[in-house]
Protein backbone atom coordinates (compact mmCIF):
# COMPACT_ATOMS: atom_id res chain seq x y z
CA UNK A 1 0.00 0.00 0.00
CA UNK A 2 1.31 3.16 -0.90
CA UNK A 3 0.99 6.54 1.01
CA UNK A 4 -1.44 8.64 -0.47
CA UNK A 5 -0.38 12.83 -1.02
CA UNK A 6 -2.92 14.99 1.20
CA UNK A 7 -4.47 17.39 -1.09
CA UNK A 8 -3.11 21.08 -0.58
CA UNK A 9 -6.22 23.65 0.18
CA UNK A 10 -6.87 25.67 -3.37
CA UNK A 11 -5.52 28.79 -2.78
CA UNK A 12 -7.40 31.95 -2.15
CA UNK A 13 -8.69 34.24 -5.12
CA UNK A 14 -6.34 36.90 -6.10
CA UNK A 15 -8.71 38.93 -4.72
CA UNK A 16 -9.24 37.45 -0.93
CA UNK A 17 -6.92 39.67 0.64
CA UNK A 18 -8.36 42.89 -0.44
CA UNK A 19 -12.04 41.79 0.03
CA UNK A 20 -11.07 40.70 3.69
CA UNK A 21 -9.26 44.03 4.86
CA UNK A 22 -12.30 45.37 3.21
CA UNK A 23 -15.10 43.16 5.42
CA UNK A 24 -12.42 44.07 8.44
CA UNK A 25 -12.18 47.65 8.33
CA UNK A 26 -16.45 47.39 8.33
CA UNK A 27 -16.42 45.18 11.18
CA UNK A 28 -16.95 46.72 14.72
CA UNK A 29 -14.02 45.46 15.72
CA UNK A 30 -12.15 46.91 13.29
CA UNK A 31 -9.39 48.99 15.72
CA UNK A 32 -8.30 45.91 17.18
CA UNK A 33 -8.52 43.18 13.69
CA UNK A 34 -7.56 45.56 11.12
CA UNK A 35 -3.66 46.18 12.82
CA UNK A 36 -3.42 42.69 13.34
CA UNK A 37 -4.15 41.32 10.23
CA UNK A 38 -2.26 44.14 8.32
CA UNK A 39 0.86 42.99 11.00
CA UNK A 40 0.16 39.88 10.45
CA UNK A 41 0.05 40.19 6.23
CA UNK A 42 3.46 41.92 6.78
CA UNK A 43 5.27 39.16 8.97
CA UNK A 44 4.06 36.50 5.91
CA UNK A 45 5.14 38.75 2.99
CA UNK A 46 8.09 38.74 4.49
CA UNK A 47 8.31 34.96 5.02
CA UNK A 48 6.62 34.60 1.48
CA UNK A 49 9.90 36.68 -0.27
CA UNK A 50 12.29 34.83 1.73
CA UNK A 51 10.95 31.70 0.70
CA UNK A 52 9.68 32.51 -2.54
CA UNK A 53 6.12 30.85 -1.77
CA UNK A 54 2.78 32.28 -1.74
CA UNK A 55 1.90 29.30 1.50
CA UNK A 56 2.09 32.17 4.44
CA UNK A 57 -0.07 35.05 2.71
CA UNK A 58 -2.61 32.05 1.83
CA UNK A 59 -2.23 30.85 5.14
CA UNK A 60 -3.07 34.80 6.57
CA UNK A 61 -5.88 34.59 4.32
CA UNK A 62 -7.68 31.64 5.75
CA UNK A 63 -7.13 32.07 9.16
CA UNK A 64 -8.33 35.41 9.30
CA UNK A 65 -11.55 34.36 7.03
CA UNK A 66 -12.31 31.66 9.62
CA UNK A 67 -11.66 34.33 12.63
CA UNK A 68 -14.29 36.70 10.94
CA UNK A 69 -16.67 34.26 10.18
CA UNK A 70 -16.35 32.93 13.67
CA UNK A 71 -16.91 36.12 15.36
CA UNK A 72 -21.11 35.71 14.88
CA UNK A 73 -21.36 32.75 16.74
CA UNK A 74 -19.10 34.06 19.22
CA UNK A 75 -20.80 37.13 19.71
CA UNK A 76 -24.19 35.17 20.16
CA UNK A 77 -22.52 33.01 22.85
CA UNK A 78 -21.41 35.96 24.74
CA UNK A 79 -24.68 37.70 24.61
CA UNK A 80 -26.45 35.07 25.48
CA UNK A 81 -25.68 34.81 29.27
CA UNK A 82 -24.76 31.51 29.70
CA UNK A 83 -23.41 30.83 33.56
CA UNK A 84 -20.26 29.50 33.09
CA UNK A 85 -19.49 29.33 36.95
CA UNK A 86 -19.57 25.54 36.76
CA UNK A 87 -16.61 25.53 34.49
CA UNK A 88 -13.31 25.40 35.07
CA UNK A 89 -10.36 27.81 33.94
CA UNK A 90 -8.03 26.66 31.38
CA UNK A 91 -5.35 27.66 33.02
CA UNK A 92 -5.99 26.03 36.12
CA UNK A 93 -6.56 22.49 34.52
CA UNK A 94 -3.36 22.84 32.33
CA UNK A 95 -1.24 24.49 35.52
CA UNK A 96 1.58 27.18 34.76
CA UNK A 97 3.52 26.74 31.88
CA UNK A 98 6.73 27.33 31.41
Amino acid sequence: MSAQHEEAPAPPPPAAAAQLLARLRADRRAERWVPAFEQDWARALEDARRSYSLTPLHDVVRTWQLRAAAAPAIDAYLDSDRDETGFVDLDDALGTRG
